[in-house]
């Protein structure tokens, strides 16, 4: 029998010591069951039971615990063995059958990197000749982009589904413009401007496109310039955020223009201004600082005086961020 009872207004179940004595029960079986399971598969693994009947055992287990690396290494070991008795066409319906799988784990855990890594071998696996493998390598990839799409939709900070796109990306049979994935990377920037992955994704895009391009550096230094309108936004809606920062020094790099590090320290201390306590901020301001002081135009005395202002505010960082107190001692030296 259940009761009633209430808290704060709220009616609350009470089960019974019989009913939590048959969920306990339940709950018992239920690990016995997938203990049962697991020590069937691992004794087909050591035995090498590379059967059909095995593989079925395999996703069984799977669909119980996706996170179990061995198991994907059984399976694929299974699908290995069974192959070279089977048509192109059948290898290809194995193939297809495990993406399925995979894509039904991924929905429930799109961060495990076991089930990522068993679709890329799924999509390395699929055989050359005739049949309707080539019509389905060609079909598939064009549904592929779209599927990591709305991964990437439904959590546009899953670094597995960035990789799993950049894998997509260079394995399509027609490649797409790099410009396509520059005008993705800002959609999703600007829609969560916290996105390190799509910031990464930017930098190796544009790096790509240059090299590609063999694009002239004052090209690069205009397209750079409009990077910094986009990432000075995301600096200034939340410089507490570490993403735009990491972007924003890669911009800069190791040997900037003297007129584009004076200009970026500027803005650096207008924001600090507002936001004196930004850990972030107060650590670009003084890593540039020191970077304005190595230019080879900085009179000795100017660069003393840059080393000064840089220690004052690592020794500002000791305060804002005592956690890495002695990380900001060393560099403050």
């Amino acid at each position: 029998m259940v009761g009633q009872l209430s808290v704060h207004g709220i009616k609350r179940s009470r089960i019974t010591p019989q009913a939590a004595e048959a969920k306990k029960l339940k709950e018992q079986s239920k690990i016995e069951a997938y203990l049962a399971l697991e020590a069937d598969v691992l004794g087909r693994k050591r035995s090498k039971d590379h059967t059909t009947d095995s593989l079925g055992q395999t996703t069984k287990l799977l669909d119980l615990n996706p996170e179990f690396y061995t198991i994907w290494n059984f399976r694929r070991n299974i699908l290995l063995t069974l192959f070279p008795t089977l048509i192109s066409d059948e290898v290809v319906a194995h193939l297809t059958s495990d993406l399925r799988l995979t894509t039904s784990y991924l929905l429930v855990h799109p961060k495990v990197y076991w089930i990522w890594n068993h679709r890329k071998w799924c999509l390395e696996s699929v055989p050359d000749g005739p049949g309707e493998s080539v019509k389905w390598k060609e079909e598939f990839w064009k549904g592929e982009l779209k599927l990591v799409e709305k991964m990437l939709d439904a959590d546009s900070r899953n670094f597995h589904a960035w990789d799993y796109r950049r894998y997509v990306l260079a394995s399509l049979p027609v490649q797409r413009p790099l410009t396509d994935e520059l005008k993705y990377t800002q959609s999703k920037i600007e829609s969560n401007f916290s996105n390190f992955s799509a910031w990464h994704c930017r930098t190796k895009t544009l790096a790509a496109i240059w090299e590609k391009e063999q694009t002239p550096e004052a090209e690069i230094r205009r397209t750079k310039d409009q990077e910094f309108e986009l990432v000075t936004q995301a600096l200034w809606t939340d410089p507490n955020d570490q993403s735009g920062w990491l972007y924003h020094r890669w911009l800069v790099g190791s040997e900037p223009p003297l007129e584009v590090l004076n200009r970026e320290i500027k803005n650096i201390k207008d924001l600090y201004e507002v936001e004196p306590d930004s850990k972030w901020c107060i650590n670009a301001l003084a890593h540039y600082t020191l970077l304005l002081g190595q230019d080879q135009s900085t009179t000795q005395v100017d660069k003393a005086k840059l080393r000064k202002e840089a220690h004052d505010l690592y020794r500002r960082l000791e305060d804002v961020d005592p956690d890495r107190k002695n990380r900001y001692q060393e560099m403050g030296m």
